[in-house]
C-alpha cells in the first residue's frame, strides 16, 4: 500500500532499541516517517501542518512503545491538539473519515503476560480501547494492531528480522474484517460445513 504516514510516538528515538529498528526497516519503503519529538516546538504542534500531513495519506500508522499500558504523553499530547473539532469530529469534522488506522506498539513484556490470568491481566486490544475508541470517533477504519512482544530482551539479529516482518505489515495491504468473514464464509461453503446445526 502507498500513502503510509507512520506518526513516531517515541519521546527520544535516540535511546530507543525497538522503535529504531522498526523506522530503520521502513527507511527505504514508500512511507512518510513523521518523529512527533522533532515536530514539537516551544509553542507545541503546528496544527494546520500537522493536519495538513493526515488529510495527505490514507493508512496513519502510531508507532509507540507502550508506558504503563498506553502511549507516551508525546502522542497524547499530538492526539489532544491535532484532533480538533471541525477537523476530526463535530460538525466539518470529517477529515479523517475513511483513513485506514494502525497501531504498532513494542511492548516490554512476553504476550503470555497480557491475557486474562496474566500477570498484566489483560489483553492488549484491551488496554488498546481507548485509541480504538479515539479512530471509531473519528470514524476512521481501526486494524488489527502490531505489537512486538519482549522488546527489551530481544535479541539484536530476531530484532532486525522482527522489524522487517513489522515494516511489510504496515506497507501491506490489509484485510478488513468483512472481507475475512467473507473468507470464512466461502472456506465453509467450499468445505459443506454448516455454521449453525439445526
Amino acid at each position: 500500500m502507498d500513502n503510509i504516514l507512520v506518526v513516531i510516538g517515541h519521546p527520544d528515538l535516540s535511546t530507543s532499541r525497538a522503535n529504531a529498528a522498526i523506522v530503520e526497516a521502513l527507511r527505504d519503503s514508500k512511507v512518510t516517517l513523521h518523529p512527533l519529538s522533532a515536530a514539537l516546538g516551544d509553542n507545541g504542534f503546528d496544527i494546520a501542518a500537522e493536519q495538513r500531513l493526515l488529510c495527505e495519506h490514507e493508512r496513519i500508522v502510531l508507532l509507540f512503545p507502550l508506558y504503563w499500558y498506553s502511549c507516551p504523553a508525546l502522542m497524547k499530547r499530538w492526539i489532544d491538539e491535532v484532533f480538533t473539532p471541525g477537523f476530526a469530529y463535530a460538525r466539518g469534522g470529517d477529515k479523517l473519515q475513511g483513513k485506514e488506522f494502525m497501531i504498532v506498539t513494542s511492548v516490554g513484556a512476553p504476550a503470555s503476560g497480557y491475557r486474562a490470568g496474566g500477570f498484566n491481566r489483560y489483553t492488549l486490544d484491551e488496554l488498546l480501547r481507548p485509541m480504538q475508541q479515539t479512530v471509531a470517533y473519528v470514524k476512521g477504519h481501526y486494524l488489527p494492531p502490531i505489537p512486538l512482544f519482549e522488546s527489551v530482551f530481544i535479541a539484536d539479529e530476531a530484532l532486525d528480522q522482527a522489524a522487517r516482518e513489522i515494516a511489510g505489515l504496515i506497507t501491506s495491504n490489509q484485510e478488513s474484517p468483512d472481507e475475512a468473514y467473507e473468507k470464512l464464509l466461502l472456506k465453509a461453503e467450499l468445505a459443506a460445513i454448516a455454521l449453525l446445526q439445526q
